[in-house]
């Protein structure tokens, strides 16, 4: 038997099934991809390639579907992933220009990595070593209660309500605003602790005990916290795909949950350039019926690259070239964002 033909008759039924959602038959393939061939030679090549383990016959009288291992093999045969268009390029890179932040990049990713593979997207957060601060606010709450906010060089934002023993006037908040962007601006956690003298020096001597409350307070948002965080977005995707599970329970709940989500990318390569884990291949039984699509990008900080993951889950019925594509180049173009 001829394996490359083999392998056209395999990608053609991928190709059918993943389109119609239908049981292929020899007759539709014949038709509808050029192998040279007859449907009794595509028949035969069938019938292997079932006795293989790579298609299987639903029931009676029906063409036939890829099992997990025929998925597989026709991922592992890409021998090139199609890049994306010119006007999909140009959107996502307009896409992400717009983002504030951190945290608006990354639920901009997130978002946009559902819209263009029509499938459930994950983002996990950069866990970045060393952060510094870019900017510091401070908001007067009530009484002796004021708000820290923190921008890092990162553009992550984070805040802290503390509670101070005096009151302050508007007057003191704007000076400790002035002299804590003007002393610790572009300083890290451990050297801002370090420079809390120099911050006293500009202040009056009753704001001192105030100035080490608000210095412990910028330092602890500028700690990594070293927690995994993941963000989602087209969960409407897997409803509308639930008729290619058995039982989509268990695949909502792992979502829901997040935990299995955390693990699995905490068992990623940081150099896996294109990830594919399909149904059975999966360790956790909650996505036993699922494929996982993901891939690395990179967030520079001052201590070195951190490196995170992001990805799609899906039904394994899915179009995995343009699915692949399209996490690579998501992954690129977010790196290509944070490193600018």
């Amino acid at each position: 038997m001829n394996d490359d033909r083999r392998l056209g008759v395999l990608r053609a039924i991928v190709t059918e099934y993943v389109h119609t959602r239908e049981p292929v038959g020899s007759k539709v393939i014949a038709q509808s991809h050029d192998l040279g061939v007859s449907s009794a030679t595509i028949r035969n090549d069938m019938a292997l390639l079932e006795e293989a383990g790579l298609i299987y016959q639903p029931h009676t009288s029906a063409g036939r579907v890829p099992t997990d291992k025929g998925y597989r093999l026709f991922v592992d045969s890409l021998s090139a992933l199609k890049p994306m268009s010119g006007p999909e390029r140009s959107a996502v890179e307009h896409f992400l220009e717009d983002s504030l932040n951190l945290d608006d990049v990354v639920v901009r990713t997130v978002r946009l990595l559902a819209q263009v593979t029509h499938q459930v997207a994950v983002v996990e957060y950069p866990t970045l070593t060393l952060q510094t601060l870019k900017r510091v606010e401070i908001v007067d709450l009530a009484a002796t209660n004021v708000l820290v906010i923190v921008v890092t060089d990162s553009g992550r934002v984070s805040q802290d309500t503390i509670e101070l023993r005096t009151q302050l006037s508007s007057g003191d908040i704007a000076v400790l605003r002035e002299k804590l962007n003007a002393v610790f601006s572009a300083l890290g956690p451990d050297e801002i602790l370090g420079s809390v003298e120099a911050l006293k020096a500009l202040l009056e001597t009753r704001l001192h005990d105030v100035a080490d409350v608000l210095a412990q307070s910028i330092a602890h948002l500028l700690r990594p916290s070293g927690e995994s965080k993941i963000v989602m977005a087209g969960m409407s995707n897997l409803a509308r795909g639930a008729v290619d599970f058995h039982d989509i329970a268990p695949v909502l709940d792992a979502l829901e949950e997040q935990v299995v989500l955390m693990r699995l990318f905490s068992e990623l390569q940081l150099d896996d350039d294109v990830y594919v884990s399909i149904g059975a291949e999966n360790e956790h039984d909650a996505l036993a019926e699922a494929s996982v699509v993901a891939s690395t990008y990179h967030a520079s900080a001052r201590s070195g690259d951190t490196r995170a993951h992001l990805g799609i889950v899906g039904p394994t019925r899915m179009d995995y070239a343009r699915t692949m594509a399209s996490v690579r180049a998501v992954a690129a173009y977010l790196s290509r964002y944070l490193n600018r």
